[in-house]
């Protein structure tokens, strides 16, 4: 497996809790949006630890990007993460898949599950075919909510978010679950796409197959 070493280029926090990292992007290194590959720190004790992640820029952007979630209950690789600046180094592989774009459909996302379909909308977008997906973002808070002003100017009405633990006036409350699904989705010939907690993926792809989507159509991180 080839490897490169690349520093950070910057860093900054878009949530109390999740920060953005631009690093450099080796020459040739090309990938589809969705695909992510596997991080590790290049510091001693750290360059075997290795975490996947999605890359959050598009393929023509001149530097790489991730969006992380940072875990500060226990040392592990995303608390470490927190702690690097720019000039610090990180080690990236080979990419591989991980949810691939089909066609229009919704988008179901739960927390940091929003960051393999960021690059996703973010190249629709930038080609004007993201008129007809829709996205539904359920999150803890709403300071949790991950490029919420990124969402807002790119889906307009095609995004919902709904709030699990914090109730808000403007925002729906509650877990994506089968009552939420059948009451603002009707069409379940068009693909699903999902990422969130392992159980939020399992439970979603039994409730939208057991309701009639293809098995085929519904796509989660592999």
């Amino acid at each position: 497996m080839k490897q490169h070493t690349v520093r950070i280029l910057t860093v900054h926090n878009i949530t109390h809790d999740v920060r953005v990292y631009r690093i450099e992007k080796p020459s040739g290194y090309q990938f589809i949006p969705g695909q992510a590959t596997e991080v590790s720190i290049n510091k001693e004790g750290w360059t075997e630890e290795k975490r996947p992640f999605t890359f959050t820029s598009l393929n023509e952007w001149p530097y790489l990007e991730f969006t992380i979630k940072s875990y500060h209950d226990h040392n592990g690789v995303t608390k470490e993460l927190y702690q690097l600046k720019p000039g610090d180094e990180l080690i990236i592989r080979d990419i591989w898949g991980a949810i691939a774009y089909k066609e229009p459909g919704y988008f179901l996302a739960g927390g940091a599950g929003i960051t393999p379909f960021v690059a996703i909308l973010r190249q629709l977008h930038h080609q004007n075919v993201l008129a007809d997906n829709k996205l539904f973002f359920s999150n803890k808070t709403l300071s949790d909510i991950i490029y919420h002003n990124e969402l807002d100017t790119m889906l307009e009405n095609n995004v919902i978010y709904t709030l699990t633990r914090e109730q808000h006036p403007n925002y729906l409350h509650g877990p994506i679950n089968q009552e939420f699904i059948t009451k603002y989705i009707t069409d379940f010939s068009k693909p699903f796409y999902i990422c969130g907690p392992d159980k939020m993926v399992t439970d979603l792809t039994h409730i939208l197959t057991s309701l009639g989507a293809s098995p085929d159509a519904v796509v989660f991180e592999q």
